[in-house]
């Protein structure tokens, strides 16, 4: 039998395939109107630039002021914990409020006017009152997002939405990492919080151009509608959804697991006083967002054609491979090929856990507060990675920090196979 002909033929067929489910992507990722999608893919991509200015940003610009190491984690703990706080009334009033998109605008301004005090007035109490602004935003922002995009495309829809959400997000977050970097650098670190700030304004403008006529509210909530208006459920009947309790634990199990890989990395290679040390650091960082940015469109995607626990024990199962591997290998530039595995678990579960949730809470109304229960957990779980393990590789090696984290995320892709059903509905009510 003639070889070439038969490669030739295969080669055909596999292009034929992948074009099928190229168009059958872009045709779920085409529902609404080309200006409101391309709002959201804009408003995601400068919300991110604008959310980016903070977090390692803060602490090496409150360092370089002269702040002690004391009042630097005071001032991050104040936005941490408000942001956790907000996460369960941020997404009921996303639930609530017909007005999602003044609800992202008031993040959107709150994040700014943060930034503008860091930048300007960089004193204790304001930087303090400028990290609650910033931690109370991210609790508005988010639900804000997964709201609009639901209400606008549907629950059918809302896989491959919200995966292009990630791709915009993961984008900006890459590109503006660098842009900050320069600029601080050749400017001084106050010029971050001042791009951060600007960057606010085309994020409102993208906002602007979501046509508010688009979003059904009942949608938008995951909720059924009776009588022309939403039907919503208890809120204990949330706490009775057994399988999101135990995707809920899922989550969490893997935020425990991966919340210290990075910072972990990236102490062992500041220990190290590397001239390269910073880009080293900064490449930890950028290439999963890159990666994300490739990828969660096809999570997306792959999670309505094979399903969403196929996709969840790859991500888990990812995880684990990581892990292992950071603890094995002792060399940081070997490292960064390392984090695409980072890129590709934190595409499938940054797009899943908006996807299996609006799964679990169909015809509840209540999607956006059970997002912001399943935030609270894993903030909660990613708070306490950091001490556990940080105590575990101090006191016996990073080796056994990281292989302590492959344990955990062994055990949560265990749950995930043991417990979890698979949530994708046979059929969507929309």
């Amino acid at each position: 039998m003639p070889i070439v002909p038969t490669v030739a033929g295969h080669l055909t067929r596999s292009r034929t395939v992948v074009t099928h489910h190229r168009h059958a992507k872009r045709s779920l990722e085409c529902t609404g109107s080309v200006q409101s999608r391309h709002g959201l893919d804009w408003m995601n991509f400068f919300t991110a630039d604008v959310q980016l200015g903070f977090g390692a940003f803060v602490s090496f610009y409150l360092a370089g002021l002269g702040w002690s190491q004391e009042s630097v984690g005071f001032a991050m703990t104040v936005g941490q914990l408000t942001g956790a706080v907000v996460l369960i009334p941020g997404g009921a009033l996303a639930d609530a409020l017909r007005w999602k998109r003044g609800l992202a605008a008031t993040g959107l301004v709150m994040i700014a006017c943060a930034a503008l005090i860091l930048a300007l007035e960089p004193s204790f109490a304001l930087v303090v009152g400028a990290e609650f602004l910033e931690g109370a935003s991210a609790g508005l922002i988010g639900p804000a997002i997964a709201a609009i995009s639901l209400g606008i495309v549907g629950r059918r829809a809302m896989s491959a939405r919200t995966g292009r959400n990630e791709r915009f997000q993961a984008a900006g977050s890459a590109l503006t990492g660098l842009l900050m970097g320069a600029l601080g650098s050749y400017f001084g670190a106050h010029t971050i919080f001042l791009v951060a700030a600007a960057l606010s304004i085309p994020a409102l403008i993208a906002l602007d151009f979501i046509r508010s006529d688009e979003i059904d509210h009942a949608r938008a909530r995951n909720a059924e509608t009776q009588a022309g208006a939403p039907r919503v459920s208890r809120i204990p009947a949330l706490g009775k959804n057994r399988q999101l309790m135990w995707f809920t634990g899922c989550l969490a199990m893997f935020q425990l697991a991966d919340a210290s890989m990075l910072p972990l990395a990236a102490e062992h290679i500041g220990s190290g006083q590397s001239a390269q040390g910073s880009l080293l650091t900064s490449g930890l960082i950028i290439v999963p967002q890159v990666v994300t940015a490739i990828l969660a469109p096809w999570a997306g995607y792959l999670s309505e054609l094979w399903g969403r626990k196929p996709l969840l024990l790859a991500g888990f199962g990812v995880e684990i491979i990581r892990a292992i591997l950071l603890g094995v290998i002792d060399n940081p530039t070997l490292w960064l090929p390392l984090q695409l595995l980072a890129g590709i678990s934190g595409a499938i579960l940054t797009v899943l856990t908006v996807v299996v949730a609006m799964d679990l809470t169909t015809g509840t109304g209540r999607f956006n507060l059970a997002r912001g229960f399943i935030g609270l957990v894993s903030t909660i779980a990613a708070a306490l990675s950091l001490t556990v393990f940080g105590f575990i590789a101090q006191e016996v090696g990073n080796w056994a920090g990281f292989a302590s984290m492959a344990a955990v995320a062994a055990t949560g892709t265990l749950l995930v196979w043991l417990v979890l059903a698979e949530t994708k509905p046979t059929e969507y009510i929309d």
